[in-house]
């Protein structure tokens, strides 16, 4: 595999700072603030398989505006909150002040995030919805949860499923580019998925150049963003590669944002999207958790 792109930082970085003012005007903030007790619906999602949070060092990678660490501090933890964005952490800073609830914030991306803590290790390492996919090397990312645990600390990760990941973008490179971009195609009366891009981690990354966000209407001051799939079972191995040891995977038909707009509909009980037509056919998200013994 080729070294990791030099410049996708500064572009995925570019790209966050310009959404982090959208997202502020939502992700349901009104009611976070108006209620001390209320979660995220990521966190209220992955709040059955968290475990107890109370009195235990977390640490919230790839934090963006901070409504998921809120959740993680309002369920015990003490909470740091890292993020490779600056307008994103000013963000999620204004957002504690506001709720009243202390939470650490430490600007730096994930590979870099042991050095930027300053060597504190932690007992859960959480990761929230939508992250992999900004990180070239999985096996990285695995070695750097492993640095920051303690002994008998644990990994939690709940993400978007490489199935669906495998649907949608366009690859640098491919021999037509340019061709529309359209993940599903038709059947008699009904959508059916076709698998677009690579499943497995590539050298090279997936580029997308998009006007709006999912949170948003308004345009992106920097649309570019550069993205990498890869399986489930090379996540797992490179979990087990960095001495965790595997304790659940769960695979889930549902996500927390409309993910194939007209092809899925929402849960009012839960706020996710899955599926119109045979949820079942589709693997949405997955959630992973280790321990380091």
């Amino acid at each position: 595999m080729s070294p990791e792109p030099l410049d996708y930082l500064a572009v995925n970085r570019a790209n966050w700072d310009s959404r982090a003012p959208l997202h502020a005007k939502g992700y349901d903030i009104d009611r976070l603030l108006a209620d001390p007790s209320a979660l995220s619906r990521v966190v209220e999602f992955d709040r059955p398989r968290l475990g107890e949070l109370s009195g235990l060092d977390v640490v919230h990678l790839q934090c963006h505006i901070g409504t998921d660490t809120l959740g993680l501090a309002r369920l015990g933890g003490r909470a740091v909150g890292v993020d490779l964005s600056p307008a994103s952490l000013a963000e999620a800073r204004a957002l504690a002040e506001r709720a009243g609830t202390p939470i650490e914030y430490v600007e730096a991306d994930v590979y870099s995030a042991p050095d930027a803590l300053g060597g504190r290790r932690f007992d859960l390492v959480y990761t929230g919805i939508g992250a992999l996919c900004w990180l070239p090397s999985i096996e990285r990312w695995a070695r750097t949860v492993a640095t920051l645990l303690r002994p008998g600390g644990r990994l939690f990760i709940r993400d978007g499923h490489p199935v669906l990941n495998s649907l949608l973008g366009m690859v640098v490179g491919e021999e037509h580019p340019d061709r529309a971009q359209q993940p599903w195609v038709s059947g008699p009366g009904q959508a059916t998925p076709a698998l677009e891009l690579p499943y497995f981690e590539q050298p090279v990354p997936i580029v997308w150049t998009e006007e709006a966000t999912y949170a948003s209407d308004e345009p992106v001051g920097s649309p570019l963003q550069w993205e990498w799939n890869r399986g489930i079972g090379e996540i797992v191995t490179a979990v087990l590669a960095s001495g965790l040891e595997l304790t659940g995977l769960v695979e889930h038909d549902s996500l927390p944002w409309d993910a194939l707009p007209g092809l899925m509909v929402m849960d009012e009980a839960t706020g996710e999207y899955r599926l119109r037509d045979r949820p079942e056919r589709l693997p949405a998200t997955f959630t992973l958790t280790a321990i380091k013994r």
